[in-house]
């Protein structure tokens, strides 16, 4: 009978602590000296909402390539070097999977943005960024961003609207 009380002591500290691989994305914003390229999320995930370019990386496939491919797919922008400025974690009550969000910015990009089938790319000043229709997190680490900072940041989200606990820490 001891040998069972063990078994069973063991069997739940291993569910308390387990929990899926983090789904892995990423986020790129375009920018210029006055101005940053949002991109107005038209379906799925986050949508009617302003954002920078990016999504999940594939399997075979490094972070910073897919960062790049999503650019080009969601604006039609060849992006040749990014920056990577940050990592952000996010939780959302509920979900038992973690997003880690890659955050790049870059000012080395060619083409002009298109509008695509996820995206509508928009030219907003620094002073005129549209938080109102963004994720509430962002205007928490943006001024970071928009000065060339780096940092690491973790959010626990009640739905997608409603900040529960954050943290950002400058690097």
């Amino acid at each position: 009978s001891s040998t069972c009380r063990v078994f069973i002591c063991t069997l739940s500290m291993s569910m308390a602590v387990s929990r899926p691989a983090n789904k892995l994305f990423t986020l790129l914003f375009v920018l210029e000296p006055t101005r940053m390229l949002l991109g107005l999320k038209k379906r799925g995930f986050a949508v009617g909402r302003w954002n920078g370019f990016g999504g999940k990386v594939q399997p075979n496939e490094t972070i910073e390539e897919g960062a790049k491919r999503e650019t080009e797919e969601e604006c039609g922008l060849i992006v040749s070097e990014l920056d990577k400025v940050g990592t952000l974690i996010f939780e959302f009550v509920g979900e038992p999977q973690l997003l880690e969000v890659h955050v790049f910015r870059t000012e080395q990009y060619s083409g002009v943005p298109t509008e695509s089938e996820e995206m509508r790319p928009q030219w907003f000043d620094h002073a005129d960024i549209p938080f109102k229709s963004m994720w509430p997190d962002d205007q928490l680490w943006f001024p970071l961003l928009l000065s060339k900072k780096y940092f690491d940041g973790y959010f626990k989200f009640e739905g997608h609207d409603k900040i529960l606990d954050y943290t950002i820490t400058e690097k």
